[in-house]
């Protein structure tokens, strides 16, 4: 559902839809909530944010909770040709918080999410 919940004008619908778009792009089998919190904090650090991340992505199937593991159920991996974009410039990392020069930003259909480093889009995205 690309751009279902929101209109552009609610910053907090906006960083939900964001959230969940990154679990749904998960290529992770499963990770723990750790594991999870860990790519949530990348969107918002936000306690009762990341619950409703959380939460909505379970109501809309994009997520399996249990016994502290997240399952992933969509399958819709980031694809690093199409959905991943570069640029140059003087960036901090959104996960790692190092500075970089070359930016790496995921495209979803809720918007742009990043810069990450080079290592850290691998480990947001859970190629590593």
């Amino acid at each position: 559902m690309p751009g279902a919940g929101h209109d552009g004008d609610d910053p907090l619908a906006e960083t939900i839809e964001l959230g969940v778009e990154l679990l749904a792009h998960l290529e992770d089998d499963e990770l723990s909530l750790k594991e999870a919190l860990d790519r949530i904090e990348t969107v918002t650090t936000d306690p009762a944010v990341t619950r409703e991340i959380l939460d909505t992505a379970e109501l809309r199937g994009v997520i399996e909770r249990e016994n502290g593991l997240i399952r992933p159920k969509r399958g819709q991996f980031v694809s690093f040709e199409a959905d991943v974009v570069t640029r140059e410039g003087e960036f901090t990392c959104r996960r790692c918080g190092a500075s970089i020069t070359t930016g790496h930003f995921v495209v979803f259909d809720a918007g742009e999410h990043g810069p990450f480093g080079s290592s850290c889009i691998r480990k947001v995205t859970g190629r590593e």
